[in-house]
C-alpha cells in the first residue's frame, strides 16, 4: 500500500503532470538533475526502511488506526494536490499572457493550495508508514515547500489589489 501511493504521486508527477503543462518555461537542467536526484535518493529510502529495516514483519494481516488515517489524509492531500494543479494550468486560456488570481477548490483558503495538498498528501503517508524516513520526508516536504507557499502569497498580495485579503499563504484560516 505505501510503495502504491508513493508510486501513485511520482508517476503522476513525473509522467502524466509535465505533458499536462502549457506554455511554461523551461526548466534548466540542473534544478532537474537535483530534483531527480532526491527523488532517487529518497524512493530508495523510503523502500529500504520497509524492506531491510523491518526485517520482513508484518502487521499481522491487521490494519491499524494509523493505517487508515494515514491512507485517507494521503488520498485527501492526494485529491487537492490534483485539483490544485489543475486550477493552476487552466488559469490562462491558449494564447493568453499574464498571470491571473487562483480561484475555486483550496485556493479559495491558501494561495499555495497545491503545496498544501503535497505536505497533507506525505504527511498521511508518514502516519501510515510510520517510520522515521517517511517523517523525515514530510517534515523536509514542509520545510521546502512551506516558505515557497510564503513567497506566493506574498507575491500574489502586491501584484493584485483586490487580491482576496482574507486568504493566508499555506494553512487556512492560520498562516
Amino acid at each position: 500500500l505505501l510503495f502504491a501511493m508513493f508510486l501513485m504521486h511520482y508517476t503522476w508527477r513525473s509522467f502524466a503532470y509535465p505533458w499536462m503543462q502549457r506554455g511554461g518555461k523551461p526548466t534548466p537542467v540542473f534544478i532537474w538533475a537535483m530534483a531527480s536526484a532526491f527523488c532517487i535518493i529518497n524512493g530508495y529510502l523510503q523502500q529500504a526502511h520497509g524492506i531491510f529495516q523491518q526485517g520482513g514483519k508484518r502487521c499481522g494481516g491487521r490494519i491499524r488506526p494509523h493505517h487508515l488515517l494515514g491512507l485517507a489524509t494521503w488520498a485527501a492531500g492526494w485529491a487537492v494536490n490534483l485539483h490544485s494543479d489543475h486550477i493552476l494550468r487552466n488559469l490562462r486560456q491558449p494564447g493568453e499572457t499574464g498571470y491571473k488570481i487562483p480561484r475555486g477548490g483550496a485556493f479559495e483558503w491558501v494561495s499555495g493550495a497545491n503545496y498544501l495538498g503535497e505536505i497533507i498528501e506525505w504527511g498521511g503517508y508518514a502516519a501510515a508508514a510510520w517510520s522515521l524516513p517517511a517523517a523525515a520526508f514530510a517534515i523536509f516536504t514542509l520545510c521546502n515547500i512551506g516558505p515557497r507557499a510564503w513567497q506566493h502569497h506574498q507575491w500574489y498580495r502586491k501584484r493584485f489589489h483586490d487580491y482576496p485579503r482574507n486568504r493566508k499563504a499555506l494553512i487556512p484560516f492560520v498562516l
